[in-house]
């Protein structure tokens, strides 16, 4: 990563890249805390391009069509510790800004923005953790270095996804302000807690670290402000205090200045600072011949191939991967034919789940490539008459791309009707790229039988019992002010079969030695109207080590082992150590969207979730202790 002093400052995996620490998010190193710049400032020489045509399809529909390509986050090929700062390695990575601009010093409290040359940066590319602001003109420094300044805890966002810095001096002047004295940041009391820390300046009524609202100092002149508690930047007081949003993107260094919306005050590395909005999709092979799909496997190497003497260049450096069998003009003549289709958009009417069912569903019938192979299983043991054969899924590819992000609420929380949601911009522009990861596992596709769901969704206890779900999704809308009260819920089959995923997600996860974290899930349920009747779920690794091809998941996939698994994940969800309380919650009055559902039962890891905990009630799969009537197992 680099900064404006062109600075290596620190390091974060690709994915987290995706799902922590991607563009316009917050990154807390030890020293500094700084911002991902938007996609203009990034060098795409080292980045990898992935190669795969229905999420690209899928990133065009969300963002316009002028979308080219996916790219990996730039990597260097080898560790920059240890080389001298003038090698180009140091260069490449994700570029970054300080942020939050506002410093304080540890010592004497002195609080300023970074770039008014209070603070100094100090810092070498070969040691990225020793990066700093320094204080060299400490009023408390005796002896000894100057003091490393510290970001500032405080932040304000707004719905629209705009971040700013803190208004220190209008929120210390009670409004605009053209006093430019120096800005104290102080604690009292033993606690951190916001009534015991201050804010003041140096032109206001003798600044000491006794003084406060009640007892202020001498008046000396100046803007004659006393000191103001952080605690006016919270609740109620806020609406009065904070000024209203300037519209600030820091990661693209630009403010329109036109937003307007109420600012909330946050503290720095808050969860609610960033929320990845994500596209993801399976490879699945699309070959006609096993040219083709060789030649598919390795578009990303072969899709700039412009004659026949490149694809020799290329199997002289050992890079025509899948294809090195055939001959240079076979090779050849298989790109051309590629690159004159490359134009036509792939079928994505159906989702991005659709083409991915059907290979699931004809285990027998699906092509294999690379990256994807799987196999027919059988039912799980003692559950003939409730799933279909198990598909066991050998070899899975999952593409990731980030098209946008929020602030204060995730995507789910502020999904509208079609085409009424914005998120917060990748860049400037229109993007040509966006970043995308890909990670490669194992899994296990579990189907339930179609005349099994069907019956189970046509009694109407279950009808009954999550109309409180449908009403709570309803009244969860109103309360955001979205259109369409019955948008958002997906139907009683998709509360069942994701309730089953993450039961069955936590016995594997105690089986197969894998951590909770890394198993994922990707169900396919219909909801009422969809042209393709989906009622399954796909249990997965994906991760960019070799945690996801050690094959333990596939073995847990053999039908006495599901069937065990299946049965424990039963009897350990008809009683949940946090019952009768888990048992009897109902959404309605908190307008939460679960029901018999808690940390305790079903919630998963967020990594593992694809719908962030929502719509989960063990009541569908088993008898609790409130319902014991509109479980599919009873």
């Amino acid at each position: 990563m680099s900064i404006a002093h062109d600075t290596r400052v620190g390091s974060v995996r690709p994915s987290q890249l995706m799902w922590s620490y991607g563009i316009g998010a917050l990154i807390d190193l030890p020293r500094l805390s700084v911002v991902v710049e938007g996609l203009e400032r990034w060098d795409t020489t080292y980045a990898r391009v992935i190669s795969e045509d229905r999420l690209l399809a899928a990133v065009r529909r969300e963002l316009g069509m002028q979308v080219e390509r996916l790219h990996e986050p730039p990597i260097p090929d080898e560790d920059p510790f240890g080389k001298p700062e003038s090698d180009p390695i140091h260069r490449i990575g994700v570029p970054v800004g300080v942020f939050p601009r506002w410093l304080r010093c540890p010592r004497c409290g002195a609080l300023s923005d970074s770039e008014s040359g209070v603070f100094a940066f100090k810092g070498s590319s070969r040691f990225p953790d020793d990066c700093r602001f320094v204080h060299d003109n400490c009023t408390k420094r005796k002896t000894g270095p100057p003091p490393a300044a510290i970001p500032t805890r405080f932040l304000v966002a707004c719905r629209a996804g705009h971040l700013d810095d803190f208004p220190w001096r209008e929120f210390v002047h009670r409004g605009p302000t053209s006093c430019t004295g120096t800005l104290r940041f102080y604690e009292k009391g033993s606690s951190l807690e916001t009534s015991n820390l201050f804010v003041a300046c140096d032109e206001g009524r003798g600044f000491s670290a006794e003084d406060d609202d009640t007892h202020p100092g001498a008046d000396s002149g100046g803007c004659g402000m006393r000191p103001r508690s952080l605690v006016d930047a919270f609740g109620e007081a806020a609406v009065h205090a904070l000024p209203r949003c300037r519209g600030r993107h820091p990661h693209l260094r630009s403010a329109s200045g036109e937003c307007g919306l109420e600012l909330k005050s946050m503290l720095l590395g808050s969860s609610s600072a960033w929320f990845p909005k994500t596209i993801s999709a399976l490879s699945i092979p699309t070959g006609a011949n096993e040219l083709e799909q060789a030649i598919e496997d390795e578009w990303a190497k072969l899709g700039a191939v412009e004659t026949v003497s490149e694809v020799a260049f290329l199997r002289r450096m050992n890079q025509l991967g899948a294809t090195t069998k055939y001959s240079d003009d076979e090779i050849w003549t298989g790109i051309a034919a590629r690159q004159e289709s490359d134009g036509e958009a792939p079928d994505i009417d159906q989702g991005l789940k659709g083409p991915e069912w059907s290979a699931f569903n004809e285990p027998a019938a699906a092509p294999s490539g690379t990256d994807f192979k799987v196999a027919t299983g059988e039912p799980p043991h003692g559950f003939d008459q409730t799933f279909l054969p198990t598909v066991l899924v050998e070899r899975i590819r999952e593409v990731n791309a980030l098209v946008g992000f929020t602030r204060l609420e995730s995507p789910e929380d502020l999904e509208r009707s079609e085409g009424d949601l914005t998120y917060a911009p990748l860049s400037t522009n229109d993007p040509t790229w966006v970043p995308a990861t890909e990670v490669r596992g194992e899994g296990i596709f579990i189907r339930f039988r179609p005349e099994v769901v069907d019956a189970w969704e046509s009694r109407s206890v279950v009808g009954a019992h999550l109309h409180a779900l449908e009403t709570s999704n309803a009244a969860w809308r109103q309360a955001r002010n979205l259109p369409d009260p019955a948008v958002g819920y997906k139907g009683h089959r998709h509360v069942l079969v994701h309730t089953f995923s993450h039961l069955l997600m936590r016995e594997l996860a105690l089986e197969c030695g894998y951590s909770a974290s890394s198993i994922r899930e990707r169900v396919y349920a219909s909801s009422p109207g969809d042209p393709v009747d989906m009622a399954g779920v796909l249990i997965y690794t994906a991760a960019p080590d070799s945690e996801g091809t050690l094959g333990g998941l596939v073995r847990l996939g053999e039908p006495k082992m599901l069937g065990r698994m299946i049965s424990q994940a039963i009897e350990h969800a008809r009683l949940c150590a946090s019952d009768p309380l888990c048992a009897e919650h109902d959404p309605v009055p908190d307008r939460s969207l679960h029901m018999a559902a808690c940390h305790a039962c079903t919630f998963a890891p967020e990594t593992a979730c694809e719908f962030g905990n929502r719509l989960l009630d063990r009541a569908t799969v088993v008898p609790t202790l409130q319902v014991d009537d509109a479980a599919l197992f009873s």
